[in-house]
């Protein structure tokens, strides 16, 4: 990648998650200082060490495959895309690209690679590199496959030179590129899996489920180096464990503060930085199951959740109840056409109509995250007093969704989820959790409906449209038609909140999104 002077310490997944306004993001202020009484820290932990307390875990370090939180942020630090995209303003800039794609036709365009760009193991990066991973993450089945099936091809011309063939004209050309971090053509996925090499700032030393370590990358000869020598991410999901490690002074920075903590962090030598974020608390349906396979039932769901008794009570007011497919915040902001407030006679009305009879029983699956499972209670009250009989049920996402949601026999999940880690535009977002991949054909199970077949059409039209306007007019079209067919929606937004040690970091500024973005951060010394 190729990182900006600007980019800054990103905290806040997926999978994977911004506050922006105009053609950038805004950052809020920090939202707390350490305690007056306290002493702030000038030096890391570890001399030259970046450590940190991570919120999520994960075995995928494939940059073709992963999306989980862990994985994504690991690599930013140690893979490069042709084009990078900056996590704290979301400008796209040069990564292995050496300047813009030339155009030499409307569906055609050659790029070349960085002049001396070496792999962390001293190997060139060559075009059958970036052919090989373009390849790689367009398999049928991927999940990013419906985000760059506009490309047609990709061909080798030279050692350092790529051309790309499009399907059809596209406007967003670099904003997916960004997507594919480039391998080496050698290395199995099996390998990428478990460690991958890349061409970024920093290489991955170790990797266990505990903690991954890494190391600046000496070859590495992109504009912006790795400014600490290394860094240690300690994994810790539960909420509990991670800020106690963060109160004993011993690391530099946390991700995910929950509200609980927030005094005791303040109190211990900790700033407190929050970001308006994308992420967010979904509702997801098997809509195959009676009788969620109905909208109308759908709908009553989300009208019968009070949300702002949530958001007030499990998130300490850190959070903003959904009126849209996109936080307020969002440059792309559109407020639906269908905005779900807390409505018990209008539920039942729906449910009422769509002949669902009192006494239907499921059962609500969630994630083991700490706070998701602090929803469940609530939302499970409020649709029993709809007429439902809703059990409970949470565990790992690495089960939830191979053995749970893969099945066609569950009726509604809840879980995390924030994939604006691949980008900000409403095409990415929407691609990511409706389009043709294992989100529709084996999740929601939606795909090949009238609505699903709809939201295709309407999204094709909009990534060939060239005036801005008319291309936001079409995007507002299909988040209209999401907040109507709800196969998957989010309740709210959240602020995430990062924890530093005071004095640690220069100028540091949160921006919301899933996972630890270190690049370009100086230690104070």
């Amino acid at each position: 990648m190729k990182f900006g002077k600007s980019v800054k310490v990103v905290a806040g997944l997926a999978a994977a998650t911004l506050l922006l306004a105009g053609c950038g993001s805004g950052k809020s202020a920090s939202s707390g200082s350490a305690s007056s009484e306290s002493t702030p820290a000038v030096s890391t932990a570890v001399p030259d060490t970046i450590t940190a307390q991570v919120a999520y875990s994960g075995q995928n370090y494939n940059p073709l495959s992963t999306s989980s939180a862990i994985g994504m942020a690991g690599n930013w630090h140690v893979v490069e895309p042709l084009y990078t995209r900056q996590m704290d303003d979301f400008k796209i800039v040069s990564g292995l690209a050496k300047g813009e794609p030339k155009k030499i036709s409307d569906t055609e365009y050659e790029i070349t690679l960085r002049d001396g760009a070496k792999f962390s193991d001293g190997n060139p990066v060559t075009a059958k590199d970036v052919k090989s991973s373009f390849d790689r993450m367009m398999v049928e089945g991927s999940l990013f496959l419906p985000m760059l099936n506009f490309i047609q091809s990709v061909d080798v011309k030279s050692d350092n030179v790529v051309t790309f063939k499009l399907s059809r004209p596209y406007t967003l050309l670099k904003e997916r590129l960004a997507l594919v971090g480039i391998v080496p053509e050698s290395m199995s996925d099996e390998d990428l899996q478990k460690m991958p090499i890349g061409s970024g700032p920093y290489k991955y030393t170790e990797i266990t489920d505990l903690k991954v370590t890494f190391e600046r990358n000496d070859n590495y000869n992109g504009e912006f180096k790795a400014l600490s020598k290394n860094m240690v991410w300690n994994v810790a999901v539960d909420d509990t464990a991670r800020v106690t490690a963060m109160q004993s002074g011993q690391n530099d920075i946390m991700e995910n503060v929950p509200a609980k903590a927030f005094d005791t962090l303040k109190n211990s030598k900790s700033t407190l930085s929050k970001a308006q974020s994308f992420n967010q608390a979904f509702i997801m349906f098997n809509t195959k199951k009676a009788p969620f396979d109905k909208k109308e039932v759908r709908q009553a769901v989300f009208y019968g959740i009070d949300v702002e008794t949530l958001i007030k009570n499990q998130l300490a007011d850190q959070a903003e109840a959904a009126t849209g497919f996109l936080p307020k915040s969002f440059k792309y902001y559109h407020k639906a056409k269908n905005v779900y407030t807390y409505n018990v006679d209008k539920a039942k009305k729906l449910l009422k109509d769509a002949g669902v009879k009192e006494g239907v029983e499921f059962t609500l699956y969630t994630t083991d995250h700490t706070w998701i499972t602090e929803l469940a209670p609530q939302v499970k009250n409020n649709l029993e007093a709809l007429g439902f009989k809703v059990n409970i049920e949470s565990m790992k996402s690495a089960a939830l969704y191979p053995n749970i949601a893969a099945k066609p026999d569950y009726s509604m999940i809840m879980a995390p989820g924030d994939p604006s880690v691949f980008g900000n535009d409403p095409e990415i977002l929407l691609n990511w959790w409706f389009g043709d991949n294992a989100w529709t054909q084996t999740r929601t199970f939606w795909k090949g409906s009238e609505g699903y077949n709809k939201l295709q059409e309407i999204l094709t039209n909009a990534s060939t449209m060239t005036d801005d306007k008319e291309r936001e007019a079409t995007w507002n079209d299909a988040m209209d038609l999401i907040s109507e067919e709800v196969p998957l929606y989010p309740l709210f937004h959240r602020q995430l909140t990062t924890a530093t040690r005071t004095g640690v970091f220069k100028d540091f500024k949160p921006t919301g999104t899933t996972g630890l973005y270190l690049l370009d951060q100086k230690l104070s010394k």
